[in-house]
């Protein structure tokens, strides 16, 4: 008898302590900075082939009147 209350003695103390504390919250402190768009560099080659597109359509030197 001394044996089985022993036993269960142990076994509630150790799950108390295992049940001891409450929730441990950990806050997410890091600042997240957001990136700059890189949209500038999309930009830059649409812009070239639109120049490049018009020089070659306002410079089209069609000499078919030549008699």
């Amino acid at each position: 008898m001394k044996k089985i209350i022993t036993s269960v003695m142990a076994l509630t103390l150790g799950a108390s302590a295992a049940m001891a504390g409450g929730p441990v919250v950990i806050e997410d402190t890091t600042e997240v900075v957001a990136d700059k768009p890189a949209t500038s560099v999309g930009v830059l080659p649409l812009l070239i082939g639109a120049i490049i597109i018009g020089a070659v359509l306002l410079n089209n030197d069609d000499n078919s009147n030549e008699n």
